[in-house]
């Protein structure tokens, strides 16, 4: 499957771009392709992408229209000059990486009825859970957020979009635009100085950084939450991975529900993005 970031406006639209910042956008793009194409190949999340196995993504010359790159994501077996393309491999790779960029820019995804109808049968055979694509979007934020570079540091271009694949040879379009506003969304934060509460159910959960994503039934979506020194205790912990087994097993409903107290963090644009926990009940 074949995956186009093109940039427009300002330089770009002269087929130039600010070398350094079009090289950090670059590896944000691979290294975002990598970590999706090996939950695909192989049902893990990896933080490095040259760990990626049993897939391969190439890259042609960067041409114009306006500043344009394509990878190649290939699975399995592959031979230069011979890989077959739009596989059912790639059209996997495709639907997951729609999904966590959308969900990285801060649009829900209903997984039911984007990922998992489509994709049920191999979605269950690669162990490719909502919590894993949960993971999935938090290791992709920093390399979405290099791929911004070009449009808020150099403003070398004004905007950027994703592609992958065509249909009627048209370019079918990933997620949403890149743009100043989705930069903010990713990069700025502001933490509430009074706390507040939110209620939802644990879809992931870190022991060892104590954080995770809460899916917060007001918003409809996933938040990524942190448990802050001085609730890192036994009763809290508990009672995060009492909803993350709960709600693994009735997926969809409120069993396993939480309310969390904490401080809420929000994008310039007052979009929720994460919740500081000073403390967990279970409902």
């Amino acid at each position: 499957m074949d995956f186009l970031l093109k940039y427009e406006g300002r330089l770009a639209d002269d087929h130039e771009l600010d070398f350094y910042d079009a090289a950090k956008a670059m590896s944000g793009f691979q290294r975002s392709l990598a970590l999706t194409a090996h939950l695909v190949a192989n049902g893990e999340i990896i933080t490095q992408a040259p760990s990626l196995k049993n897939a391969r993504i190439l890259v042609a010359t960067p041409r114009p229209g306006s500043w344009e790159v394509v990878a190649s994501v290939i699975g399995g077996l592959w031979v230069i000059g011979n890989a077959k393309k739009d596989s059912p491999f790639g059209h996997l790779v495709y639907s997951v990486y729609d999904y966590v960029i959308t969900q990285t820019l801060g649009f829900p995804v209903d997984y039911n009825q984007s990922l998992f109808k489509q994709n049920s049968a191999e979605l269950e055979k690669k162990n490719i859970t909502p919590a894993k694509l949960d993971s999935l979007t938090e290791k992709v934020e920093g390399s979405v957020a290099d791929m911004h570079r070009p449009i808020v540091v150099s403003r070398t271009a004004e905007h950027a979009d994703l592609f992958a694949g065509r249909v009627a040879n048209q370019r079918i379009r990933l997620g949403r635009e890149l743009n100043e506003e989705s930069n903010d969304y990713i990069r700025q934060t502001l933490i509430d100085k009074f706390p507040t509460l939110v209620e939802g159910v644990v879809s992931s959960y870190n022991r060892n950084t104590y954080s995770g994503r809460l899916y917060v039934f007001e918003e409809q979506r996933p938040i990524s939450f942190e448990l802050i020194d001085g609730a890192k205790t036994k009763p809290n912990i508990t009672n995060v991975t009492t909803s993350l087994r709960t709600g693994a097993i009735e997926r969809g409903t409120r069993d396993g529900a939480v309310r969390m107290k904490g401080f809420r963090v929000t994008s310039s644009t007052g979009r929720l993005k994460g919740f500081r926990v000073l403390s967990v009940e279970y409902l």
